[in-house]
């Protein structure tokens, strides 16, 4: 794969409007070469990309006054280099992504034979506060999915969509990917592509079924007019949707559900999702592949949420709560 399609495949940052210098393109193409390999070799996703471009150009950048090139900065420079940002109010998540993109680097350089020790090897990256999850009740998520309108097309699809996001936990990039030909309807599974390219095969359920198999029948092929999208979801130009059009949609049938917007995302249905299903005894593996994690130790944090939930309920309830 050359540059260009690497370029093309992951975007770029925002450009610097500083004039560029030998040292700024030299960095600038170091670190093109480590993201191409990363885009080849474990197909990440864009957005992923980005945010390591983001993390190496502005450590390459807060090097070179200093006269030192991104590979060859040491554990004292990464050091300073997070005071400041410290210093600068940036949040320990942003510093601790800044570590994992660091070592994913020099992790890739002693891996194409480059010499020297790994600076990164005995960094400790910042503790983080363990944030739950905030998944709307059941009955919320009744209000929300009954919020579109479906006498109309339109409305007939985004209570597909609603249906489908919570009926199996998609992520938003995935939704809106959906193909056509991802859906088995006689089995009632769906093929879904997950992160690094991981395929899953989810259940729909028997209500997110009828919903989806109605949309099939009575809107998508008015959405689609001449259009021959393979795209599951469509807009009313016959097109696949963004994932900025489905977050947007959501929002909108949150409004009217009554719940404020702060309160509702795609991710926060997958919660939901997941919640919902560890509420009413599900096994935590068997959701763990329903949501395509690859660890199960990042499918645990739901059942610190389920737990919670729980409490609130017996406080509420119980006699002696």
């Amino acid at each position: 794969m050359d540059s260009t399609t690497a370029r093309r495949r992951a975007p770029h940052a925002r450009a610097d409007t500083a004039p560029a210098t030998d040292a700024s393109i030299a960095a600038a193409a170091e670190i093109e070469r480590f993201l191409e390999r990363l885009w080849a070799e474990d197909g990440l996703a864009d957005r992923t990309l980005t945010a390591y471009r983001q993390d190496l150009t502005g450590f390459a950048r807060w090097l070179a006054p200093q006269g030192i090139a991104l590979a060859q900065a040491g554990r004292e420079h990464i050091l300073r280099y997070l005071g400041e940002r410290g210093a600068q109010g940036i949040k320990a998540r942003s510093n601790a992504r800044l570590i994992s993109t660091l070592r994913r680097y020099h992790a890739a350089r002693q891996k194409q034979g480059a010499g020297g020790a790994d600076p990164t090897a005995l960094l400790e990256s910042p503790k983080l506060p363990r944030g739950l999850p905030k998944a709307p009740g059941e009955r919320e998520v009744e209000a929300l999915l009954a919020a579109p309108d479906v006498a109309t097309p339109l409305g007939l699809r985004d209570r597909a969509l609603l249906e489908l996001m919570y009926a199996c936990g998609l992520r938003v990039s995935e939704l809106v990917t959906l193909p056509l030909a991802a859906l088995n309807l006689r089995q009632g599974v769906l093929r879904v592509a997950g992160k690094g390219g991981r395929e899953r095969l989810v259940p729909i359920g028997a209500i997110a079924l009828d919903w989806i198999e109605r949309y099939l029948r009575e809107a998508r092929p008015q959405l689609a007019g001449t259009q021959r999208s393979e795209a599951l979801l469509l807009t009313r130009r016959g097109t696949g949707m963004t994932r900025q059009m489905a977050w947007t949609l959501i929002k909108r049938h949150a409004h009217t559900a009554g719940i404020p917007a702060q309160r509702i995302s795609p991710h926060v249905l997958r919660h939901a999702f997941a919640t919902h299903l560890l509420n009413h005894g599900a096994d935590l593996r068997a959701v763990q592949m329903l949501l395509g994690h690859a660890s199960l130790s990042t499918t645990q944090i739901y059942t610190l949420v389920a737990r919670e939930g729980l409490k609130r309920l017996h406080a509420q309830h119980h006699p002696r709560g």
